[in-house]
């Protein structure tokens, strides 16, 4: 029998209310897409509640990010086979990424998620189903963070990251790797990965970052 509960949730500027159906989600033969169980939210747009996983090295329970790190958004989106969307960069040979890029002055990181998906793979028809509540960060190795002082004429030690799992809703031929066309192109490839290749064709200094957002995000990807 399925059993009816409010949940109150705190986000950093709003507080929600939701009505949970505590039952398995359940998939439709005749779509690829799942439909879940009636869930009433109060003037919030996400369906799904969000993501907490235990700290680690690697994150912080902190509103802000740390001092001197730079503010970025990453982006894991699945497709209805919950397989993980990886691009390949072109600027480092054989380096494998999940979209990710900065926060705009005053920009809500939710929003900055949409815009720098969309401008990096064209993709918008998509669904938020989560986010991991804290920041991660990495350090950028010597070489790497000598090279983006110059490109973005900024010393930063590294970046902080808020996560967002994003599934796509319409077609592949949406994916574009020349974005909307107003940034330079970062990809040359894109492929559907398991989390273990997201993690293995990432760049050294990006694993530890991807190895939490995935566990984050496991429930969703199983």
């Amino acid at each position: 029998m399925a059993l009816l509960r409010f949940i109150s949730i705190n986000t950093r500027y709003h507080h929600h209310q939701f009505q949970i159906l505590q039952k398995p989600l359940t998939f439709s033969s005749s779509s690829q897409t799942h439909q879940p169980y009636n869930t009433i939210s109060l003037s919030f747009t996400y369906n799904f509640l969000t993501l907490r996983s235990s700290s680690s090295s690697s994150s912080s329970s902190m509103e802000s990010p740390p001092e001197g790190y730079r503010r970025n958004v990453g982006i894991c989106l699945i497709n209805p086979s919950k397989k993980i969307f990886a691009a390949s960069r072109l600027d480092i040979p054989d380096s494998w990424q999940m979209p990710q890029g900065g926060i705009d002055e005053g920009e809500d990181p939710r929003d900055a998620a949409i815009r720098e998906l969309r401008e990096e793979t064209g993709v918008t028809s998509v669904e938020v189903l989560g986010e991991v509540p804290y920041w991660l960060t990495y350090d950028f190795p010597p070489d790497v963070r000598e090279k983006l002082r110059h490109q973005w004429g900024s010393d930063w030690k590294g970046q902080a990251q808020k996560w967002f799992l994003m599934k796509l809703l319409g077609n592949e031929d949406e994916i574009n790797l020349l974005g909307d066309g107003t940034e330079k192109a970062e990809f040359g490839k894109w492929a559907w990965m398991m989390p273990e290749e997201v993690v293995e064709h990432a760049v050294e200094f990006k694993k530890s970052v991807y190895e939490e957002v995935l566990k984050a995000f496991a429930p969703h990807l199983q």
